[in-house]
Parts: C-alpha cells; structure tokens; sequence
C-alpha cells in the first residue's frame, strides 16, 4: 500500500529536496523503513537508537499524532498522508 509522506524543510537534503515522497508500508514503522531504504540517513534523524520516535518530531497519520494512536505500530491504508514535523522551540 502507498502513502504520501510529508517531508520537512530539514529532511529534504535526504529527499532531494522534494518536499512529498511516496512510502510503502502497513504501519508507520515500515513507512520509516521504506524512506531510510530510498533515503538512507533519514531514519536516525527520526527515531533515537532505540528506534522510538525522536521526543523533538511529531509524526501525523491523517492529522492525528501517532504518540495517541499506536506510535510506530499505527496502522495505514493505501492513500493514507502523513506528516513528519519537527518540534519548534523559541521564546520572546
């Protein structure tokens, strides 16, 4: 099944610059795999060393964050979107 995959501006060196790319997978953690296979380095700029989620990139399956779903384990469909956003942090 193939989903879209919305790459943020500091991922797309991985991507060529393309700021959509398509990804196949049953879940978020294959989606992942399938990236790092076609872009190799963007998996570890997305998950720590324990392959959890990094705590700074929210990762969105149709406008809901995975952490509330099922995390990695979070089931897709084919023509599913989601959305890779880093977290940003700022003050006045």
């Amino acid at each position: 099944m193939s989903v879209r995959v919305r790459v943020p501006t500091p991922l797309r060196k991985f991507t060529n610059g393309a700021d959509e790319v398509n990804a196949q997978g049953p879940n978020v953690r294959a989606i992942v795999d399938d990236l790092d296979r076609s872009y190799p380095g963007i998996r570890e700029r997305i998950c720590d060393e324990t392959g959890k989620v990094r705590r700074f990139v929210n990762v969105y399956v149709n406008g809901d964050d995975i952490r509330f779903l099922q995390n990695l384990e979070t089931s897709l469909k084919d023509g599913d979107n989601i959305s890779i956003v880093p977290a940003i942090a700022g003050g006045l």
